[in-house]
């Protein structure tokens, strides 16, 4: 089978890049624009570690000499010392376990409490600048590496807009699919004529509906009109034949194959043709469509190396069907030391979901300038639809407004992030490979990192988002971002997606940032 294989697909570089240092996010200047270069940093504190410099004190306010023409009012004797929030003491790691943090041994050790800064520019019934910050200088930060180890930097507590911003975002979006309700019925109705056509068909008859997607896992944002569905079919005593040491891509045999088998057809020198059974399931959706009276339905053309038959109904509503084929045996060895929840929702959880089966999708594998057309790619994504649906380490968790957490909403942000990043920027092509998948699995690498509850406070919105962001750029700068099931297998590898492209992201998401996100809060959803 070696000859089957091609050209082996490169790795990512395992040497750590170095990433740049931080700078202070200090007085509030005009907005810059992402495509300048950043001013140079300033220099660190003494007290700096691994995981860039220490912020001075009263770092909002010009540091001058005592002067009360110059410094801010105190605030009032007797005024509350200002809260620090529970995710970040958990999160920024102390002087004496930064050493710890830099060997991947432990995640960072919880934080003393900040004392009340006088004459901060927070003060009760103070405003701040409306002026944008200008764009930090570039700052030093691990590489995310495998999710066990890799710690969570987290930026100054007003870094991210206020939870109040954020809330209205998110408000605005929900309110925003009120008068769509009647678009899954569309759907279900589509989809339910073409179940029933494969039914009928040699090789399909035993397709089923799959549940899964973001529509599912309730985090749908911003575009109801789009939705996935999967095909699911089971195939009984598969063989796994790994493609190229990537641990996500396979050819797929049979251990037995009687001539009664309706998937023989498909073929090819004992290997589970991918391309041929996609291309007769992309044929049969073809043809019934043609068959849907009161429904305008439309095929897309075939998007190169996707798994995906896209539907157009009604012009507006697109869905993408994928076909996947069901083992119950035994996941792969590639996954040994993935799904890392044993410290989030338990040893026995992870168990549990292990025992569940996987998913094999007709995806190509990347192959030079080309694709290995005959590869199945692993999929789990039945498994990420149970994590989001119960993803408290507390069982009850947002089953009641006492117990509410704030997980959900920073991945509805953050993939409405790229979203709208993607919209803008959609003529430059910088950002087409990049996609909510990748979102999502650094979600859950912060989640891992972050498995209390009381990490995720509701109170503490507008921190835990700047969290995840900042996780994010970890990833996009250090070009790692391993899958959740399969550590092994790098996401934002350069075989993947190019450097460049993630360096626009990056530069995009720090200009964003740095001016508090106007492009989530300055924003109107059309459909």
């Amino acid at each position: 089978m070696q000859p089957r294989h091609g050209k082996a697909t490169r790795r990512a570089s395992e040497a750590g890049a170095t990433v740049p240092e931080a700078s202070a996010r200090s007085a509030r200047g005009a907005r810059t624009d992402p495509n300048e270069s950043p001013a140079a940093p300033e220099a660190a504190l003494p007290e700096a570690g691994k995981f860039g410099p220490a912020r001075k004190s009263g770092s909002r306010q010009k540091k001058s000499l005592p002067d009360t023409q110059e410094r801010s009012p105190v605030r009032a004797t007797g005024a509350r010392a200002k809260k620090v929030p529970q995710c970040a003491q958990d999160a920024r790691p102390s002087d004496a376990t930064s050493a710890a943090g830099a060997e991947g041994l432990e995640p960072p050790a919880a934080r003393e409490p900040a004392v009340s800064r006088a004459g901060s520019c927070r003060q009760r019934g103070a405003r701040c600048s409306p002026k944008p910050r200008p764009p930090p200088g570039p700052w030093d930060g691990p590489s995310p590496g495998l999710p066990v180890s890799a710690p969570i930097l987290v930026p100054p507590y007003d870094a991210a807009p206020g939870a109040r911003k954020l809330r209205a975002v998110l408000e605005k979006l929900r309110l925003s699919r009120l008068d769509l309700s009647s678009v899954p019925k569309v759907v279900n109705g589509v989809v339910g004529h073409l179940l029933h056509r494969l039914k009928c068909e040699s090789g399909f008859g035993g397709v089923e509906r799959l549940h899964t997607g973001s529509y599912y896992e309730h985090v749908k944002i911003s575009a109801p009109n789009e939705f996935d569905v999967m095909f699911k079919l089971e195939v009984p005593r598969i063989q796994l034949e790994e493609y190229s040491d990537t641990g996500a891509y396979y050819f797929v045999k049979f251990k037995r194959n009687p001539k009664e088998n309706p998937l023989s057809q498909f073929l090819e020198d004992e290997i589970l043709s991918a391309s041929k059974m996609l291309s007769k399931f992309r044929k049969i959706i073809k043809e019934e469509i043609n068959n849907i009276k009161d429904t305008d339905v439309i095929m897309k053309r075939k998007r190169r190396g996707s798994p995906a038959v896209t539907l157009l109904i009604n012009k507006e509503i697109s869905v993408d069907i994928t076909l996947a084929l069901e083992s119950k045996s035994s996941w792969p060895d590639s996954t040994q030391d993935g799904l890392p929840i044993k410290n989030w929702l338990s040893a026995k959880v992870r168990q549990q979901l292990r025992l569940k089966p996987f998913y094999l999708v007709p995806k190509h594998a990347k192959e030079g300038n080309g694709f290995q057309e005959e590869t199945w790619r692993l999929s789990f994504s039945h498994i990420e639809k149970e994590i989001l649906s119960n993803h408290g380490k507390s069982k009850t968790c947002c089953e009641n407004k006492e117990m509410k957490c704030c997980r959900k909403d920073c991945l509805k942000l953050m993939k409405y992030l790229l979203e709208q990043l993607k919209e803008r920027f959609k003529d430059k092509k910088h950002l087409e490979k990049f996609s909510s998948y990748h979102v999502k699995t650094a979600f859950f690498h912060i989640c891992t990192h972050n498995p209390e509850d009381s990490q995720w406070d509701p109170k503490d919105l507008g921190l835990c988002f700047d969290n995840c962001v900042t996780y994010f750029l970890q990833c996009l700068r250090t070009e790692k971002l391993p899958n959740y099931f399969i550590p092994r297998f790098n996401l934002f590898s350069s075989d993947l997606i190019e450097k460049k492209s993630k360096e626009f992201l990056s530069k995009q998401i720090e200009y964003e940032r740095n001016n508090e996100f106007p492009v989530l809060v300055n924003f109107e959803i059309v459909f």
